[in-house]
């Protein structure tokens, strides 16, 4: 998989891209991630990317020609399955929306930022929109991350153990049962007996059914989609 990020401060994603299981991963030769700074792409002496809106109001806007310059190189050079924008009003980001696009080859990922980006952008490129939340970022570099990691660990050997990817939260409209390791006991405080048996249909049974009792206290709405 190759995943190219558009933005106007790649510094941002420096840390977060290069290490841990991004870091391994690309390594591992399983993903490719590239970061483009828009203002290569601008022109002028200062490398403008942003402007005034029309019709007046505050805060500036990024403008279509840098953005629209970097997206039509890239696709000169490949086909991309998708051309994601960052936005807050984008649809909501899941675990669904992870699984299928970890089975893409080709992504872009638009990082807005300011007020967010010339419409014609949305109009003519743009094929889908992501949001990690309702809230809103001072840029869409942090967003890029969290979409690029949830899509990236999914990738058969990026995990070791694969088993973990599917066995996390939202795989099965579920949240993850609680988990322990050693030592078995701490302070009184003991490991469930079920998970020292050895039984490992009663544990499985005992994990699902703690799932879904975390899940009706903590998200029942998982359950209500069902």
């Amino acid at each position: 998989m190759r995943i190219d990020i558009l933005t106007v401060v790649p510094e941002v994603l420096e840390s977060p891209l290069n290490t841990s299981i991004l870091g391994r991963a690309q390594q591992k030769g399983k993903a490719e991630i590239h970061v483009h700074n828009l203002r290569e792409y601008a022109e002028g002496k200062y490398r403008q990317v942003d402007d005034y809106p029309f019709g007046g109001g505050a805060g500036m806007v990024m403008m279509i020609e840098p953005v629209v310059k970097c997206i039509e190189k890239l696709q000169s050079e490949r086909q991309y399955d998708e051309l994601i924008y960052m936005c807050p009003d984008g649809e909501r980001f899941n675990q669904k929306t992870a699984n299928s696009l970890s089975l893409k080859e080709n992504l872009i990922i638009l990082c807005g930022h300011y007020k967010g980006i010339d419409e014609r952008i949305r109009e003519h490129f743009i094929t889908k929109e992501i949001s990690i939340g309702d809230y809103v970022l001072t840029g869409g570099e942090l967003a890029a991350a969290v979409v690029s990691d949830a899509i990236i660990r999914l990738i058969p050997g990026v995990i070791s153990d694969e088993e973990s990817a599917l066995s996390d939260s939202f795989q099965d409209d579920l949240l993850a049962p609680p988990e322990y390791t050693r030592p078995a006991e701490f302070r009184g405080w003991k490991v469930p007996d079920i998970l020292l048996s050895g039984h490992a249909k009663n544990i499985e049974d005992w994990r699902h059914d703690q799932a879904v009792k975390r899940t009706e206290e903590r998200r029942p709405d998982l359950l209500d989609s069902e």
